[in-house]
């Protein structure tokens, strides 16, 4: 309550939105609230004051009022008239005059005002145009041209309306000025306009910005999100310009621009007030504009930047122009249309503020500002450098790091590489080592836009610990903005920032922030590897974290702009970015943080590193650029996932996995786009990830693929999920083919192209150590099982165990297959489930079990599409077959029928089978006693499961009558019981009791009872 009253009355707020919620404190200030207003050419709307108002666009109050009254001066209108009135007065006769001043008696007066009839007749033109003057000078600008045109005196109504109209334009082209200077403010310094480039993206937004090409209710809100430095304000200042002058199809009366980091100084107003602070006196103007609300614009600018306490902005919403009330809440009651319900908004964000935006906005169109597309990077370069030659040399220095290169779809990280890399030409340096991790590049323009030689070293110093100290508290506190409270409680002083105020690394404009959070966060890395020159045991309380914490899942899920601090700090691991800091600001720095990383241990003994993300990790690893510390770090992994989403992603992991001596398993997943074949090339330009050129990524792939020589101990691989080009898929298969073959279980799950499956298999051809193969290809691109027989048809085969998901064969295909599985010697366990066998395949399979030569042991025929058909022959297999012991025909329609058949083989005295799934195969009570004399009969069957078969408490006393006597071997009977009752329960422990061998399962309301899975049925 003491926070929300202080903060009511203006003294104090809280973190952006977004953030966390500890109290931050504001310092008094004025505001900036900018107004743009265009007049329609149908409306007569205000020649003076509303065309004053309208040149308060974009910012610089006191200027536009000195410029206004200069032009008053040199205009000669008095009082603000924008014609001249006693010019006009003047050409009149006696006469006439005399009509005029009748006319003007007639005319309906303003709401409150009143002219003495007698002081009206025998006023002179100097005494009339002062009784006149105490009207609204819109009113009397439409009077004269109305009483003209009735006294036919068309030649001066034709003056006075070219005198207004030649006002309206001079103030227009001024407006527009305005507007000109507000987006020409958008750029960073030492940067010109003519670098900006219109993307891709603001292109494919602008129809949607059109209100002629969206159905939304009239007064809607459009939502423009996205990351830092993505181009948020620069797209809504451009929509502004294009919104007045009418290329988005619809031209806004007023168009009233709110930044939010610049509404936190104020104290409580008048929504009146805000709109209009520094020129009271245009209240009224600004209430007509406001009641055509249907063509009023307001531009919300920032608003993760606001800083309110907790639940502040819907609370005492407030729908009263003249009611004084906190900032905030007024914003809040224009963002929920409690005030001004009709007028168009436009809300520009950050991504972590979207939820409290949520609360206010009702159904808003949301637009995610991407950034630079590749296109748009490689037209920004050539624009910055003006040379092509030294423009492509720049971007393919980039390009060669596909984090950084996907870092530039922030403009603001496009103008620090060309900033750095002009810097580093000019020296001669190695380009490709500055790009090599985004910390040198970043580094490298920090010491360059401070160079050492203009400040004293004393000063350096002081100011790098403070703009680090400031930088580390802004992120963990989720600040976008400070004010000189917030320098006051973290014990600065704004002299302390001089160098890099000077330097624009941090802009002010009565706040403080940084010129882009990526600058932000290289500093606030930077902090933790700083040696203070002192320890103040006073020092003011931070909310900064450890580095423990910096690491910690938990604390990047909440603050997710944590993530790059860590991965510059890794960067900072590297000694010569570490001398290249100290050499530049005479700073001293710790190796503590190094330490930290590789002794840390937690609770479970695992090591600092494993309790993050694995890409994080190896992103970590790729910055620091240390190959002793990214051996030391790998040194422990046996088993991992890769899953390759971007080209960074393969950056990362080719660099790391080269120092992976005792990997056991691995797993990879290659994401659709990461490779691209030539002839897709043009038509994914537009993704902003992908380097034109593939051979780079390619190179990338050939050193990852080399750990299947360089890791002898890998006796597992796993890739699925995987899309390659030929000449991705090519590398992969040389690399398995040339390299010394230790693989035992390979599994290859829905892989792209088409002949992936083939090529593959044929680089496993001949491996001798290769026990284990699963094929899958659940989108049944191709058929496996030519593969396949081509691996089981190889001399040196060794294979074991296969297993094929979702094959769709010929039946052609199938023969093949059958015969193949004759001539191997080696295959003692095959798994074809839901593939699409039917009953003649599984007739033919039978036959084929029936062979001498055939050697297998255990069949998963799960979900097949079997039927009753097939039965028959499978028992009379069963009574031919030696070597089969393990047998799943589970989710096929077999019915009682199929059993019944089945039923025939199980009690043959040559069945060897051990164990037999029937789950869910559609069998009733009318099977049990089928069931149960083969359960009397068998002598070798142990394992039977009929789960998820309906077989009811008589089917189940008739199963369990041959099982009483405890003389049958069986072990295990699972059942699928529905309705247990306490007869039924004491019936099964009766049966049990009497066959102390039997253990009856039910898998009715027992979530730890499971039906035999797959992987138990084969291994």
């Amino acid at each position: 309550m003491e926070a929300a009253r202080c903060w009511a009355e203006g003294v104090s707020a809280r973190p952006a939105l977004g953030g966390q919620r500890s109290a931050r404190g504001l310092a008094p200030g004025g505001p900036i609230t900018e107004l743009a207003w265009k007049e329609k050419p149908a409306v007569r709307a205000s020649c003076a004051r509303a065309l004053e108002l309208a040149a308060l666009t974009c910012g610089g109050f006191h200027n536009v009022t000195r410029e206004l009254s200069s032009r008053e001066d040199d205009m000669a209108y008095p009082h603000g008239l924008k014609f001249n009135l006693l010019q006009i007065l003047k050409q009149f006769n006696a006469s006439e005059f005399s009509r005029f001043k009748a006319f003007l008696r007639a005319y309906p007066l303003p709401r409150g005002l009143h002219f003495p009839q007698l002081q009206t007749e025998l006023s002179n033109p100097e005494q009339l145009l002062g009784i006149l003057l105490q009207c609204p000078r819109d009113w009397v600008g439409m009077v004269t041209i109305h009483i003209l045109e009735k006294m036919c005196r068309s030649d001066l109504a034709k003056r006075v309306k070219d005198e207004l109209r030649s006002e309206e334009e001079k103030y227009r082209r001024a407006l527009e000025n305005r507007l000109y200077n507000l987006w020409k403010d958008n750029f960073w310094p030492g940067n010109s306009e003519n670098v900006h480039v219109v993307t891709e993206g603001y292109k494919a937004l602008l129809p949607l910005c059109n209100p002629k090409k969206t159905r939304r209710p009239a007064g809607h809100t459009l939502v423009l999100h996205g990351p830092a430095g993505f181009g948020k304000t620069t797209l809504a200042k451009k929509l502004m310009l294009e919104w007045m002058e009418g290329i988005q199809g619809q031209v806004f009366q007023g168009i009233f621009y709110l930044r939010c980091r610049e509404l936190n100084h104020m104290s409580p107003c008048t929504f009146m007030e805000l709109i209009s602070k520094g020129h009271p006196e245009l209240e009224n103007d600004i209430q007509k504009i406001l009641q055509t609300a249907e063509e009023v614009l307001f531009v919300v600018d920032g608003f993760e930047e606001l800083r309110v306490p907790a639940g502040a902005l819907i609370h005492d919403i407030c729908g009263d122009w003249r009611m004084q009330k906190p900032v905030p809440v007024l914003l809040s009651s224009l963002l929920k249309r409690k005030m001004v319900p009709k007028a168009k908004l436009l809300v520009t964000t950050r991504p972590q503020a979207l939820q409290e935006l949520f609360i206010l906005v009702d159904q808003p169109l949301l637009l995610e500002v991407e950034g630079f597309s590749e296109q748009d990077r490689h037209a920004y370069f050539l624009k910055h450098f003006g040379d092509e030659k030294r423009a492509l040399r720049a971007l393919e220095a980039v390009k060669g790091n596909a984090a950084l290169f996907r870092m530039g779809s922030a403009p603001a990280v496009c103008w620090v590489a060309c900033a750095c890399l002009e810097l580093q030409m000019e020296r001669e340096a190695d380009l490709a080592l500055t790009c090599q991790t985004c910390t040198s590049l970043f580094l490298q323009f920090l010491c360059s836009q401070v160079p050492s030689s203009d400040f004293r070293s004393e000063q350096l110093r002081t100011s790098l610990e403070a703009i680090c100290l400031l930088a580390a508290q802004g992120l963990w506190t989720q600040l976008p903005i400070f004010c000189i409270g917030d320098l006051w409680r973290l014990g600065l002083k704004e002299s302390d920032l001089y160098p890099f105020v000077q330097k624009h690394i941090l802009q002010k404009d009565g706040n403080c922030f940084f010129i882009h959070l990526s600058i932000q966060q290289l500093l606030a890395a930077i902090f933790y590897i700083l040696k203070p020159e002192k320890e103040d045991r006073d020092r003011p309380k931070r909310d900064i974290g450890d580095v423990r914490r910096l690491f910690s899942r938990e604390e990047r899920v909440k603050n997710p702009n944590l993530v790059q601090v860590g991965l510059f700090l890794s960067g900072l691991l590297n000694e010569k970015l570490v001398q290249e800091l100290e050499m530049t600001f005479d700073c001293q720095t710790s190796r503590r943080v190094k330490r930290e990383l590789l002794q840390y241990r937690s609770e479970n003994n695992k090591p600092f590193f494993s309790l993050t993300d694995l890409r994080e990790v190896f992103a970590c690893l790729y910055e620091s650029q240390e190959e002793e510390l990214v051996r030391e770090i790998m040194a422990p992994f046996e088993e991992m996932t890769l899953q390759l989403k971007t080209s960074a992603d393969l950056m990362y992991s080719s660099f790391c996995l080269k120092s992976c001596p005792g990997l056991h398993r691995l797993s990879i997943q290659v994401a659709k786009g990461v490779f691209l074949e030539n002839n897709m090339a043009m038509e994914s330009k537009a993704q902003d990830d992908r380097p034109q050129n593939d051979q780079r990524l390619l190179s990338l792939w050939t050193d990852l693929c080399s750990v299947f020589e360089s890791c002898k101990k890998l006796i597992f691989l796993d890739i699925s999920q995987s899309f390659f080009s030929s000449s991705s898929l090519q590398i992969l298969c040389e690399n398995l083919t040339s390299a010394p073959c230790h693989l035992q279980k390979v599994v290859l799950r829905n892989i792209s192209p088409a002949d992936a499956f083939q090529n593959l298999c044929l680089a496993f051809s001949g491996c001798e150590s290769l026990t284990h193969l699963t094929l899958q290809d659940s989108n049944n691109q191709i058929c496996v099982l030519p593969s396949l027989c081509e691996v089981l048809k190889h001399p040196k085969c060794n294979l074991q165990k296969c297993r094929l998901g979702s094959c769709s064969a010929t039946t052609q295909q199938w023969d093949d297959f059958f015969l193949t599985l004759q001539l191997n010697q080696s295959l003692v366990c095959l798994g074809l489930e839901d593939s699409k066998l039917t009953d003649e395949g599984a007739k033919k399979l039978c036959n084929t079990l029936k062979d001498p030569q055939c050697f297998l042991q255990r069949l998963l025929l799960e979900n097949c599409h079997l039927t009753q058909a097939f039965c028959k022959e499978l028992s009379n297999t069963l009574m031919a077959n030696q070597t089969l012991t393990h047998l799943s025909l589970a989710k096929n329609s077999l019915g009682d029928g199929g059993v019944k058949d089945l039923c025939g083989g199980l009690c043959h005295p040559e069945c060897k089978l051990q164990t037999l799934v029937l789950q869910r195969c559609s069998i009733t009570a009318i099977s049990c006693r089928d069931l149960s004399v083969a359960l009397r009969c068998n002598q070798t069957l142990t394992t039977l499961d009929l789960s998820q078969n309906c077989l009811g408490f008589d089917g189940i006393k008739t199963l369990c009558e041959g099982l009483r006597d405890g003389t049958s071997s069986r072990q295990t009977l699972r059942l699928k019981i529905s309705d247990v009752n306490a007869e039924m329960q004491k019936f099964l422990e009766e049966v049990e009791k009497s066959n102390p061998k039997l253990d009856i399962r039910s898998d009715h309301g027992d979530p730890k009872s499971k039906s035999l899975s797959s992987r138990d049925f084969f291994f």
